[in-house]
């Protein structure tokens, strides 16, 4: 994957707000925070550059490259965090105001028809059998008419911080999941097992918010 387009942007969206949640949530002084994002731009490119390029389809190119940007920096960390607050740094850091206006949109289109067709091209697409990056999942819509489930046997986070020697920390990224549901504002987000904790798979549920009377 080439350090151009998404994974470019993605540094100049989120860069000022990991580095400014370096110091709010983790205790790092400025200057400690400047130095960490300094040595992390290097680390995130590399990263960047060891990935395989995703298939146009791939809808989750842009959790790698989250991944990765997390990666970077706690590796460029002298001391890696707690999974605790790992999950609250990178969920502050993730939801700046772009990110928050990204979920408010989607959160409009929740459970609509297009949002259907595209979990089902996705579930189809079984994109891990030939990118170890990426992901593989089965849509279960749920018999009551409640939502659906997204529920995942294959995960490229998984495999790129294993390799990174980072995979205790999976289960902060994880978290964000519910913080993006709830900031879509449509959906209560719902889930049993995380195959980073053992499970047999990731189950991501939806169930959709009764109307505000």
């Amino acid at each position: 994957m080439q350090y151009i387009g998404m994974p470019l942007g993605m540094w100049f969206l989120f860069k000022k707000s990991f580095q400014d949640h370096l110091v709010s949530v983790l205790g790092f002084s400025a200057e400690e925070a400047t130095a960490v994002a300094a040595a992390a731009k290097p680390k995130y490119r590399e990263i960047i550059g060891k990935l395989p390029e995703f298939e146009k389809a791939d809808r989750f190119k842009m959790n790698i490259v989250n991944c990765a940007l997390f990666s970077a920096f706690i590796l460029s960390m002298k001391n890696r965090p707690s999974v605790e607050k790992a999950a609250e740094f990178y969920a502050k850091a993730m939801m700046n105001k772009p990110m928050r206006w990204f979920c408010r949109m989607s959160g409009k289109n929740k459970f609509s028809e297009k949002d259907i067709r595209g979990m089902q091209k996705t579930a189809s697409l079984k994109a891990a059998d030939r990118n170890p990056y990426s992901w593989n999942m089965e849509f279960l819509p749920y018999a009551d008419g409640s939502g659906y489930e997204a529920r995942f046997s294959r995960c490229g986070i998984c495999t790129l911080m294993k390799e990174l020697g980072l995979f205790d920390l999976v289960p902060a990224m994880c978290r964000l999941d519910y913080t993006m549901s709830e900031a879509g504002g449509a959906s209560d987000f719902v889930r049993k097992y995380t195959l980073a904790s053992g499970g047999p798979y990731c189950d991501c549920g939806y169930k959709k918010l009764s109307p505000k009377k």
